[in-house]
């Protein structure tokens, strides 16, 4: 289960103070039914400090819950890797950065690239209610992401729910333009069929170029998942604050975030032996996985008590973590 953190969550709600609620939530509604209808590439959606403000309510829990879980998948198979750098790419009001120092302690030196000045300047407000000083002096500034992207080196970059927001045409020179200077890479989209596909044609244009996927792959071959009839995505649960909760006329005190991502480095990293691919299935005596594996494309695996090691590992195994047999 993913909370915001508490410094963000106090910022966010003295932020948010600034506005009625129902002011907020009619924002809210609007950004819903244009992200829906999709989003013009040449358009400006952030351009109001109440749209920001209604955006940064209504998707920061959910983005933050997103993040944190990819980059926590690519953490766990490089624990040697310690970023002290960070470039987040079309960063809006700055979730990426809260996500990746709750992975990464050791970052110290934060740009964040975004072109809407009302975001910037949200953002800037509620780092500046975070302890950690690579979040509290990040550097953040206006860009336009519509081709390659000027940045500065750095050990991580993070393009998170912005390449269904860029042209078709020039997804590959942004995707390319990020991959240079980067130790590690994360992208991370919506879970949705066309979120999945944005991801794979990222991934298989940088394999091309010799990049390497740390996360969720366990291999560089083709996707094994039949196109058009299924996509590899993960889901995070996250709490609902009251005012989430208001905003979004929800009553459950939680939701579940779906997306999809891919790590990928230059780096000889070690991949995870399989990734499960869908919530386990889980009853007495039995645990059913369904895989992405490096030997044999998707698997589905059974484990029973007759291995009782393994068994009681399954019995803790969740929807998007790495699986051995023979750890």
């Amino acid at each position: 289960m993913s909370t915001l953190p508490a410094e963000l969550a106090g910022a966010l709600d003295d932020a948010l103070g600034r506005f009625p609620t129902s002011q907020v939530t009619d924002a809210v509604e609007a950004l819903i039914q244009l992200y829906r209808g999709g989003v013009d590439p040449s358009s400006l959606v952030l351009d109001k400090d109440l749209t920001v403000a209604a955006y940064a309510a209504y998707r920061m829990p959910a983005t933050f819950a997103a993040v944190s879980a990819a980059l926590r998948h690519a953490a766990a198979l490089a624990p040697e890797f310690q970023p002290t750098s960070m470039v987040d790419v079309g960063g809006g009001t700055g979730t990426s950065v809260w996500a990746a120092q709750s992975v990464w302690p050791s970052l110290a030196e934060v740009t964040v690239l975004e072109q809407s000045a009302p975001a910037i300047a949200l953002g800037r407000k509620l780092a500046e209610r975070s302890s950690a000083l690579a979040v509290r002096s990040a550097r953040w500034e206006r860009a336009v992401i519509g081709s390659s992207v000027a940045k500065p080196a750095a050990d991580l970059v993070t393009l998170s729910y912005v390449l269904g927001e860029l042209a078709e045409s020039s997804r590959a020179e942004v995707v390319r333009s990020l991959a240079q200077d980067a130790g590690l890479l994360v992208l991370v989209e919506p879970g949705t069929p066309a979120g999945y596909e944005r991801i794979v044609a990222a991934r298989d244009l940088l394999i091309a170029d010799g990049m390497k996927v740390l996360a969720p792959c366990p291999h560089e071959r083709a996707c094994p998942i039949p196109r058009g009839q299924d996509w590899c995505h993960f889901a995070e649960r996250l709490n609902r604050t009251a005012l989430h909760r208001r905003i979004k006329s929800a009553t459950l005190a939680h939701e579940d975030e779906k997306y999809s991502y891919v790590a990928l480095t230059r780096a000889d990293l070690p991949h995870v032996d399989n990734r499960v691919l869908r919530h386990p299935f889980k009853r007495k005596g039995l645990v059913s996985l369904k895989l992405c594996t490096d030997a044999d494309g998707l698997a589905e695996v059974k484990i029973t008590k007759r291995d009782p090691a393994a068994y009681k590992r399954a019995r803790d195994v969740e929807w998007g973590d790495g699986w051995s047999a023979d750890t």
